[in-house]
């Protein structure tokens, strides 16, 4: 019997005077008094004199086309009327009360329904795959019901956000339009930034997975209280593709592992490629330092560029913040954004699901497609477009007199154009001795993300320092960030990564963004190749986007290594397949910055 099951058993006796509002508040599950919530049963209960009755039923079975029941819970305003309805497929408990009621009172249907082989759901649960054809099913028997009245809207969070758009190319006619919280074009790119393994992803999300309810491998890290895996040791332990074992079957684990480029296995259930599929229009949230914002930028622009509807074209909207995965705030972190960095996102969520499922007119078809948090003047904004038509692309190119290693060096971040003269810096890269992650946009470790002061890492010899001269007005930098670097290594494959800072006068240095590239995937995600030791080659380094005001008296800075552990796996420096070996070597790597190979940062300033 499923930790849920026991939940919904375990009846709950209605204290005269008690309202479904405080019970929704408490994410207490509603019945009749003396009687336990079974199989198909009924809960019905007027709340007080300020909300609706809704109806409740629990465990309603969702047949699939293979015969696969899956479970949900519905919710709708009491009477048998037809109603448009909200749908969440979820893989984490799917009560949430307090949620389900507030949309039932604003007069839609709810159904919350577990994904196939989770919590009361029949089948054998392996993540993602069968979430598209899933979906689609799902929403065909939704919109055939007697109280839904043939619109649906989607919504969730996390695998929940990835859930909707997965089945969106299948153009159910029932599906009128999505708010994926947090939600990705392809699990490639969550699980793979520009070739290099999101470590901290693989093996604290894929033990999550494990089983049919959250198993405590989640405990700590997830939902806080005391970790019980030692996942310091865990993200060490060579090989990957063995890693988790002695852990629990998670056969997902080594799928993720072996397939190291964008292959079929990616493209069977993400959605590039497929935006002409998709008729609905999306309403897309992530956080500037959260760990799927590259991909909600991919999806905002091939919905509304490639859409297969003009309502997908025009209707899809993005909502960008100051916040890390799943709009989780900061707290006694390294920077304060103020009161003004929230965003209501049941009033956004009632407000676009009201002019989609409903028609009525709050103007929000109306609205600028992109609002975004600017951080450092610390307020929301509304653009047309991306990147703004306005930017001015500026080169900030890297020089020394080769010796950049940490704060302590001579490497220095300039306007002007670069020396003819060669110039170099080098580095020892020991996959022994990463450099640490800190700050950032690395999940599931709240210690460790967000914008923390990088100094501790700054001061390491394997970190090269370029900072730039104090600014003498505001700078704002809004748009993808990124590096052309010219660097040569030792070793046959190795990784360099992008580091952005803003200074402040008394020397903090708050984490910007970031980025990573896999030598070996410096030309192509899909046929890697190895690099010649020692030979100059140019890679492109995505730090994703932002959008900061660097204040007057501040520093730009810039860090280049080749390590940020453990949100991405080390690079062990040889030609081995990924994850398939101990083997571990030191690389020698150099970077050059001169006329012949000008490294420099590429920021999109606005005027």
């Amino acid at each position: 019997m499923s930790e849920k099951s026991l939940n919904r058993r375990a009846f709950l006796r209605v204290a005269a005077g008690t309202t479904l509002a405080t019970l929704a508040n408490q994410n207490a599950f509603v019945s009749k008094p003396n009687r336990p919530l079974e199989g198909n049963a009924i809960a019905q209960a007027a709340a007080g004199s300020n909300s609706k009755p809704v109806t409740v039923r629990f465990n309603v079975k969702i047949p699939m086309p293979d015969g696969t029941n899956l479970s949900a819970d519905v919710y709708r305003p009491e009477g048998s009327g037809k109603f448009p309805t909200l749908l969440s497929r979820t893989y984490f408990n799917n009560s949430p009360v307090k949620q389900a009621m507030q949309y039932a009172q604003k007069g839609y249907a709810v159904v919350f329904n577990d994904v196939r082989g989770r919590y009361d759901s029949d089948g054998k649960w392996y993540p993602y795959s069968n979430e598209p054809r899933d979906g689609y099913a799902t929403q065909s028997w939704v919109g055939e019901q007697q109280w839904c009245n043939g619109k649906i809207g989607t919504f969730g969070i996390s695998y929940d956000g990835f859930t909707q758009v997965m089945a969106a190319p299948f153009h159910s006619p029932y599906l009128k339009c999505m708010v994926p919280n947090t939600s990705q074009e392809t699990n490639f790119g969550l699980l793979y930034s520009d070739g290099v393994l999101q470590l901290s992803v693989i093996l604290t999300a894929g033990l999550f997975f494990a089983g049919r309810v959250q198993q405590p491998a989640g405990t700590g890290v997830f939902g806080g209280g005391q970790p019980v895996i030692n996942f310091e040791e865990l993200f060490r332990r060579l090989p990957l593709i063995t890693a988790a074992d002695d852990i629990t079957d998670a056969p997902w684990i080594k799928d993720w592992i072996k397939h190291d480029r964008f292959d079929e296995y990616w493209r069977s259930y993400g959605i590039k490629g497929k935006y002409n599929d998709i008729q609905a229009p999306a309403c897309l949230i992530a956080g500037w330092y959260d760990c799927l914002l590259h991909e909600n930028w991919r999806m905002f622009k091939g919905l509304r560029e490639q859409g297969g509807s003009r309502e997908a074209r025009e209707g899809t909207k993005i909502f960008i913040g100051a916040w890390a995965h799943g709009a989780i705030p900061w707290e006694g972190l390294d920077m304060n954004f103020g009161p003004s960095a929230g965003l209501d996102f049941d009033a956004l969520h009632l407000r676009w699901f009201d002019y989609w499922l409903k028609g009525i007119k709050n103007g929000i078809d109306e609205d600028p497609p992109i609002k975004i948090f600017v951080m450092g003047r610390n307020v929301w904004r509304s653009e047309n477009e991306w990147p703004l038509a306005r930017t001015q692309w500026t080169k900030y190119h890297l020089e020394s007199e080769g010796k950049a290693n940490s704060l302590a060096g001579n490497g220095k971040l300039t306007t002007s154009s670069p020396s003819k003269s060669a110039s170099k810096d080098t580095f020892d890269y020991d996959p022994e001795n990463p450099v640490p992650t800190l700050g950032g946009q690395i999940v599931v470790f709240p210690k460790l993300w967000g914008p923390r002061d990088r100094r501790p890492v700054q001061n390491r010899q394997d970190v090269l320092v370029y900072t730039s001269e104090p600014l003498s007005q505001d700078l704002e930098v809004t748009g993808p960030v990124s590096v052309k670097l010219f660097a040569a290594s030792s070793a046959p494959d190795t990784d360099f990564t992008a580091n952005l800072t803003d200074v402040y006068p008394d020397g903090t240095a708050v984490q910007i963004c970031e980025g990573v590239i896999g030598a070996r995937f410096r030309q192509s995600l899909e046929h890697p190749t190895l690099i010649e030791p020692g030979k100059v080659y140019e890679y492109t380094i995505s730090l994703w986007e932002t959008s900061n005001v660097f204040k007057a008296g501040h520093r730009i800075r810039l860090e280049i290594s080749s390590s940020n552990f453990p949100r991405f796996a080390r690079n062990q420096n040889t030609d081995k397949p990924f994850g398939m070996s101990t083997e571990i070597r030191v690389a020698r790597q150099t970077i050059h910055h001169s006329a012949e190979y000008p490294s420099h940062l590429i920021l999109p300033i606005i005027p």
